[in-house]
């Protein structure tokens, strides 16, 4: 097993490893929550953003790249916009922080005790990062769907309180519309997570030469690489995901007003290539590696330094 490997996985008790791991999703959704919701409102546009007839085919905005979305939601919805679905997700973050890293935690851990039947370190770091993946997104994704309804909102709100979309959603669409696109969310968490794990303890321990830099710039540069390349991966089941996630009796209440009405995966994926091109199963892409990359080296350097300043002080060391 590699020495960085080595360092995540068996570094910092149980308890540690849950704490820093909350605390690194905590901080991390806040810093890119403005790209999170321009993501989402790219992803749930379905008409072609070089189409001069747009306005005439849709009753929402027309959104065309990063920064001029951001713009249009500061002028239209006020700055607070560019945070809507913030508590969710916050909510959200913290949960699967924790969860991730102590379902990897503990993955690695068992794995270990196989003996002469132990994988390689990287089908070990894959099966890891894929299982601690699909955990993590199974208990929070109810709040991921939250986080989706409140940033697709515009002006006229949908839901006026995290309370009032939970009983809402109860009363109209049961149990069941808390998890609307899930099977999207998992078939794309398992290789994600797989390949992010796999790439960043690949790369750790050649970019710690950059440690002696202000700041862990190694941890944060694998970080970055890693959750670019698994990003681009599985992106159109992010973007099926979130198309499924706004189904339901609210479909046409959100700013995008004509998103069509999908029923499963394969048929989303279906009638997205049929209407809208291959090019259509990669809106808010660009956007999206750009939120990944910050998002990924703000939560592997906040992750490492938690857990280092954990264990110096010995905080909540009992296993």
């Amino acid at each position: 097993m590699s020495a960085g490997g080595e360092h995540l996985k068996d570094e910092g008790t149980k308890r540690q490893v849950v704490l820093a791991g909350g605390i690194a999703g905590l901080i991390s959704r806040f810093c890119i929550a403005p790209l999170d919701v321009v993501k989402i409102r790219l992803q749930l546009q379905i008409h072609s953003l070089s189409d001069p007839f747009a306005h005439q085919i849709t009753n929402g905005p027309v959104y065309k790249g990063t920064l001029s979305t951001m713009r249009a939601i500061v002028r239209h919805e006020g700055i607070t916009g560019l945070w809507k679905g913030n508590i969710p997700a916050e909510m959200m973050y913290v949960c699967y922080g924790a969860a991730q890293f102590t379902a990897y935690r503990g993955t690695t851990q068992a794995l270990a005790q196989l003996g002469p039947y132990r994988p390689p370190p990287s089908v070990e770091s894959f099966l890891s990062g894929a299982v601690a993946g699909a955990c993590a997104t199974g208990m929070t994704y109810p709040l991921d769907l939250l986080r989706t309804r409140f940033a697709a909102q515009g002006p006229d709100r949908v839901y006026h309180s995290l309370r009032a979309s939970v009983v809402e959603i109860a009363r109209h669409e049961g149990i069941p519309g808390y998890f609307r696109g899930c099977s999207a969310a998992v078939a794309q968490i398992v290789p994600y997570m797989g390949l992010f794990f796999t790439t960043y303890e690949s790369l750790r321990p050649a970019m710690s030469i950059w440690d002696s830099l202000p700041m862990g710039t190694g941890d944060a540069a694998a970080g970055v690489v890693a959750s670019v390349l698994a990003k681009t991966g599985v992106f159109p089941l992010d973007l099926v995901r979130k198309r499924l996630q706004v189904q339901g009796p609210t479909r046409t209440r959100y700013v995008h007003r004509n998103i069509p009405e999908y029923t499963g995966v394969l048929q989303s994926m279906a009638v997205i290539v049929r209407t809208q091109g291959i090019r259509g199963l990669y809106r808010g892409l660009t956007v999206s590696l750009i939120k990944a990359a910050p998002a990924s080296a703000v939560t592997m350097w906040t992750y490492e330094r938690a857990l280092k300043v954990l264990q110096e002080h010995n905080i909540a060391a009992d296993r």
